[in-house]
């Protein structure tokens, strides 16, 4: 059984503090609000290929009621072109704080966390060659 084309793929994030998370994606990450109501926000990068994120009210009506809840455990990333610029701009002048400082790992990432108003961590990465103890973990569709 083959699946339908996907025209669009992007999360939604439950959230019991829309205003202050929709601020966030817009002040440090450059999104753009493309629908607004109290009780749900969609957001998209303004630069192809125009990413988007939108946030719900968790307890809002269209949430099936057994997971009307913040999200939990829920990693974004960011991969940017220089992690360590990112680094200065979020942390050093906005005062963001680290969940995980700016480090370098050996499976081929330098990047840092931060968390997001709602809970919702945001790991911003620059892929870097990773260690040859890990090289041969990647498929070659990968692009590293």
């Amino acid at each position: 059984m083959t699946p339908s084309a996907v025209t669009s793929f992007y999360p939604v994030l439950c959230t019991e503090r829309i205003g202050e998370s929709v601020a966030f994606y817009r002040t440090f990450f450059g999104f753009e609000t493309t629908y607004t109501s109290d009780w749900y926000v969609s957001l998209r990068r303004p630069e192809p290929p125009h990413y988007e994120l939108a946030l719900v009210a968790a307890g809002h009506e269209t949430v099936p009621e057994t997971y009307r809840r913040p999200a939990q455990g829920l990693l974004l990333n960011f991969e940017v072109a220089d992690v360590d610029a990112e680094y200065a701009r979020l942390v050093t002048r906005a005062g963001l704080r680290t969940e995980l400082p700016l480090r370098s790992e050996e499976f081929g990432q330098r990047h840092f966390i931060v968390a997001a108003p709602d809970g919702v961590l945001i790991d911003v990465i620059t892929p870097i060659a990773p260690t040859e103890a890990y090289a041969d973990a990647y498929e070659e569709a990968s692009g590293r």
